[in-house]
């Protein structure tokens, strides 16, 4: 699933669940802002609990954006490593399958 398709199949949850769409993408968007960790931080974080949980499409969403606020391969992968410490052998796997294949079809 690449971030566009991933965007649709959003589109479509909050044509089914505007109220809790709505409440998820605006905490989302708060949550991201800028603050005490930087948007770019705070991405990097995301990546790695993304790896740690196993959730593929937020990978889609969270590597590419971490990317777009100027994260580098180093550094996504470090976040990953760090996953990889809080969840063992699955989030190797994340790492090395997803993440990896984002990074590349990003050329990062």
């Amino acid at each position: 699933m690449d971030k566009t398709e991933m965007n649709e199949r959003m589109k479509e949850m909050a044509g089914e669940l505007p109220g809790v769409m709505n409440a998820v993408m605006g905490l989302h968007s708060e949550v991201v802002k800028d603050g005490a960790l930087s948007a770019r931080t705070k991405e990097l974080m995301m990546v790695g609990i993304a790896v740690a949980l196993r959730c593929e499409p937020c990978l889609w969403k969270h590597v590419p954006e971490a990317v777009n606020l100027g994260a580098t391969r180093e550094e996504i992968m470090e976040a990953v490593s760090t996953a990889i410490v809080m969840a063992g052998g699955p989030a190797v796997a994340y790492g090395s399958v997803v993440v990896l294949t984002i990074l590349d079809e990003l050329n990062v």
